[in-house]
């Protein structure tokens, strides 16, 4: 049972940290392969873990994002997720597809807190989408998990630094997309000019 709890807390943690870090399933695969953990459970436990994580993580990121990010991109951010928020199961179904694409889902957060998106709009379809490509990276990579060296190879890996880097392009084209007025007047325009 105490394996368990060491899955939870180290999923949460994971998914805490405010910068793009490794998986919440390599942690389950981890932690599975190492004690021989009932699968089922890894999953059903990590991914409750991670997504009080991205839920804690969604809270916070406002805060760290006022000290950094100019008072106009913060309000255009905020702007974009009124609108969003009006569109409730358009959001739900984009951050539904999106956790079942092995993309991190830091710059899906990050963008929902900056933007103060309730996360209670976002969660349930993150952990049906999240428990779900989870299971399929899990049990695809059983093989693999057995095998430890190959897990801590794996977090240096070229998947894994395409993952980071790609995570991070993502989070900067958002913050660079003049949302309000894309939204209201349908033209386009990136600002690199966004920090404090």
């Amino acid at each position: 049972m105490l394996y368990y709890a060491f899955v939870f807390v180290s999923s949460l943690l994971v998914d805490l940290v405010p910068f793009i870090g490794p998986p919440a399933w390599t942690v389950m695969v981890f932690f599975q392969m190492k004690y021989g953990l009932n699968i089922w459970s890894v999953l059903v436990v990590g991914v409750i873990g991670s997504a009080i994580g991205r839920y804690l993580y969604s809270l916070y990121i406002p805060l760290i994002s006022s000290k950094f990010i100019r008072v106009q991109k913060q309000e255009d951010i905020e702007f974009i997720g009124e609108k969003l928020a009006g569109n409730g199961w358009r959001i739900k179904l984009f951050v539904l597809l999106y956790t079942l694409l092995p993309l991190p889902s830091t710059p899906l957060f990050t963008a929902s807190g900056m933007a103060k998106i309730k996360p209670m709009h976002i969660l349930p379809s993150f952990l049906i989408g999240k428990f779900t490509s989870d299971m399929i990276i899990v049990m695809t990579g059983d093989y693999a998990a057995r095998n430890a060296v190959a897990i801590s190879k794996g977090f240096l890996s070229w998947q894994s630094i395409l993952g980071t880097v790609s995570g991070i392009a993502a989070i900067v084209i958002f913050l660079c997309i003049d949302w309000r007025l894309l939204l209201q007047r349908k033209k386009m325009r990136i600002s690199f000019k966004i920090w404090k």
